[in-house]
């Protein structure tokens, strides 16, 4: 538990990377097509490469609040948003290594079919956050929280039940630094909970009315859905997603037995 912001930004810039150039120098990139992989993993695969690379919109999005104007959060969501986008291109790369051919374009082709109703939200949003200030600050950070820990159980979940050594190799490099990503958000969001007893009930107030999982808006509902169903299906995935990010949720000040994002994930059926 850290005692401050500062302690937890100090605490990240001396995590290392899992993601370097001795890293990417070992993966058996050769392989790939020795181990067959099922078409609907390739589908979320697809999905996962195209809201990595959607970081960025998110970044300039906070950089327009006081969010993104706090000196210890800006100083993370620099370094956040440059792995979150190498993250797509390590994604992408084993897509073509599996056979699947993109454009050296297809962060503008994935950002280019993005629903004309997000890109009018990405603009408003910061006007209406702005209007509690500093006060936001807690539900933007309980919102990154769960989305970070989403991220996070979905790359764990791939990799188990896809069963493809390679992948396996490369996702869990991406899921430590997200574990980081994910920690980060949540020690910042404990703290901006405990500051303020209004940041935490418009918290509250945001998450129950207003949380979607990552991606949503961006991509056709459908193909959220899809997502949702492969990775967290059943009750099994329906636990597992509950063990790995709802349950810390509910660590935070104020969140104890929300349980919102574990029912909207049971809500998709496919």
């Amino acid at each position: 538990m850290f005692e401050t912001d500062r302690d937890v930004l100090d605490w990240y810039e001396r995590q290392p990377r899992a993601i370097n150039r001795e890293f990417l120098s070992q993966i058996p990139w050769a392989e790939i097509k020795n181990h067959p992989l099922s078409p609907e993993f390739f589908r979320v695969l697809f999905y996962m490469r195209d809201i990595e690379s959607f970081t960025e919109l998110y970044y300039k999005e906070l950089l327009r609040t006081p969010t993104g104007k706090d000196p210890v959060i800006r100083k993370f969501m620099d370094r956040w948003n440059e792995e979150e986008a190498e993250h797509g291109n390590l994604i992408n790369r084993f897509l073509n290594e599996a056979g699947y051919d993109t454009s050296k374009d297809w962060r503008a082709e994935a950002k280019s079919k993005i629903p004309i109703r997000y890109t009018v939200e990405y603009f408003v949003g910061p006007y209406i956050t702005n209007l509690f200030g500093r006060y936001f600050t807690g539900a933007h950070m309980v919102w990154g929280t769960i989305n970070e820990f989403t991220t996070l159980q979905a790359y764990r979940r791939l990799w188990q039940i896809s069963a493809h050594p390679v992948l396996e190799r490369v996702l869990r490099a991406i899921a430590q630094e997200e574990s980081i990503h994910a920690y980060f958000y949540w020690s910042i969001a404990r703290l901006e909970l405990k500051r303020s007893k209004f940041s935490g009930s418009l918290a509250r107030f945001i998450i129950d009315r207003f949380w979607a999982p990552v991606g949503h808006g961006t991509k056709p509902q459908e193909e959220e859905d899809f997502i949702i169903a492969t990775l967290f299906g059943g009750d099994d995935g329906v636990s597992f997603f509950d063990r790995g990010v709802n349950q810390r949720l509910e660590q935070l000040p104020g969140f104890e037995g929300n349980k919102v994002p574990t029912r909207r994930i049971a809500s998709v059926t496919l």
